[in-house]
């Protein structure tokens, strides 16, 4: 009995001394890697392809099925304005639909009295030639929007992905200099790479609550438009080993 339990416990203790040494080589492989930690971010600018354009038909009446009525009358002929304009209807969605209540007096609110109802219609053009902005909305508003308002200049998909690529070349390759600088100074040499981290992105350019109805169906001269430029960053960071 004493044999069988001294050997048990010698079995024991060989396998507590093999897991301690793979640890031991497990924790060792990970001390002894060598490893320079680098960012780098790459710019670049274009033009947008593309643009949003949201206007609205406002209307008010005392009688609710007026204004709706007036309201639809408005923003059909809008529509068919920009469809003989060359616009595709598919391009064109409503956004955004509601009938507000007008008070005669808005602090009286234990008899309020209803005064009018404000019926809002509000139309979304998306446009992939940048250069018809301004003759867009000078149409819609010809023929009866009377609120512009949001524009906002974005990249197409195809143009996203593009830019995206020429940024996230330019930064590796500021990644991949700031590594070699550093290994220089320390006077050893990359080997490779182990893990690469990713982020990109960009913000279109939006242009809110700019342009008055009213002073654009007045004036005789094209609205102008100028969808200034959008900037795509991209940022890497690279774990580089080294010998």
């Amino acid at each position: 009995m004493k044999t069988v339990r001294v050997l048990f416990v010698l079995l024991a203790l060989c396998a507590i001394t093999a897991c301690a040494g793979i640890v031991a080589a497990q924790t060792g492989s990970t001390t002894n890697e060598q490893i320079i930690h680098a960012t780098g971010s790459g710019t670049v600018t274009d033009t947008p392809d593309r643009v949003q354009i949201t206007f609205s038909t406002e209307t008010e009446n005392p009688d609710v099925k007026t204004a709706q009525a007036d309201n639809a009358a408005i923003m059909d002929k809008v529509v068919n304005a920009l469809v003989t304009a060359g616009i595709p209807k598919d391009s064109m969605k409503t956004t955004g639909y509601t009938i507000t209540p007008v008070y005669q007096d808005p602090g009286n609110i234990l008899n309020p009295k209803i005064q009018t109802y404000q019926v809002t219609n509000t139309l979304q053009v998306t446009l992939s030639d940048v250069s018809m902005s301004g003759p867009v909305i000078d149409t819609a508003v010809a023929n009866g929007v009377n609120q512009v308002s949001s524009i906002q200049f974005m990249l197409s998909d195809a143009q996203a992905l593009s830019l995206r690529n020429d940024a996230l070349k330019k930064a590796v390759a500021n990644a991949r200099a700031d590594a070699d600088t550093v290994s220089g100074a320390l006077g050893v040499n990359i080997s490779g790479t182990k893990n690469v981290d990713i982020s990109q992105g960009y913000t279109p350019v939006v242009y809110d609550n700019t342009y008055a109805a009213g002073a654009m169906a007045k004036s005789a001269v094209p609205t102008p438009i100028q969808p200034g430029d959008i900037t795509v960053t991209a940022t890497v960071t690279v774990d580089y080993t080294y010998l």
